[in-house]
């Protein structure tokens, strides 16, 4: 809850300073007056300014979030989606929507979606005192999408395998970057690392041995290939 305290020789003045230190309008906040304005005797002695305190009440992040989805589904003509949010923990949320024509919230490989989760995570913590993490979601893409990655990343670990030697794939998000890190990190044969800088920063799988006889080593929290010194 923000709130600030200021004086002027009006109340009305007193409200327009702090309006304009909040950045708010005057409907989302409650005034309170302190102390009242005095002119004082002939406009000189015992002069007082008014003094009052001005506050944003709290608004709830998650509603604020879903009024903020409503407003970008209408603007889509998408008027039949459904925005369901389950509570993962204290300060995770994950939004799931649903309905016909949620295909173009998606995007290419999701690309819609994380930006939308993008603006959605703005909007939350805009309107929250601690840092929320919302996941945003639609027709259980994100499960598919994981699925898909990780059936991806064991076929090309075991190419990897087969051929001794690094298999690069695609650009990729950061979080679809994770998920194949993640799923092969348990793997005893390869390693993974990103190479290049984003947007187009992409997953290396890298067999443990290679034809040559270089080995992969993960190093400094890092994954980068090193030559085997016999």
């Amino acid at each position: 809850m923000k709130k600030v305290i200021t004086t002027g020789k009006t109340v009305e003045l007193a409200t327009e300073l702090a309006l304009k230190k909040l950045g708010v309008p005057r409907d989302r906040v409650t005034v309170t007056v302190l102390t009242q304005p005095r002119r004082g005797f002939l406009g000189l002695f015992g002069k007082r300014d008014a003094e009052v305190e001005v506050e944003v009440p709290q608004l709830d992040p998650i509603e604020e979030t879903k009024k903020f989805l409503g407003d970008v589904l209408s603007s889509m003509s998408l008027r039949d989606v459904s925005i369901d949010v389950e509570q993962e923990s204290d300060t995770e949320y994950e939004i799931k929507l649903s309905g016909e024509s949620i295909g173009i919230l998606i995007g290419r490989r999701g690309a819609t979606l994380d930006a939308l989760q993008y603006l959605v995570n703005l909007v939350a913590n805009k309107h929250s005192e601690r840092f929320l993490k919302i996941v945003l979601d639609a027709e259980e893409y994100r499960m598919r999408r994981k699925e898909t990655l990780e059936r991806l990343a064991e076929r090309l670990a075991n190419k990897a395998l087969m051929q001794k030697r690094d298999i690069m794939l695609e650009p990729m998000s950061p979080a679809e970057r994770k998920v194949i890190h993640s799923y092969l990190q348990h793997r005893p044969d390869v390693v993974t690392f990103s190479h290049g800088d984003e947007p187009h920063r992409k997953v290396v799988i890298s067999p443990k041995e290679k034809k040559n006889g270089e080995k992969t080593r993960e190093r400094g929290g890092r994954r980068t290939p090193t030559k085997h010194r016999s």
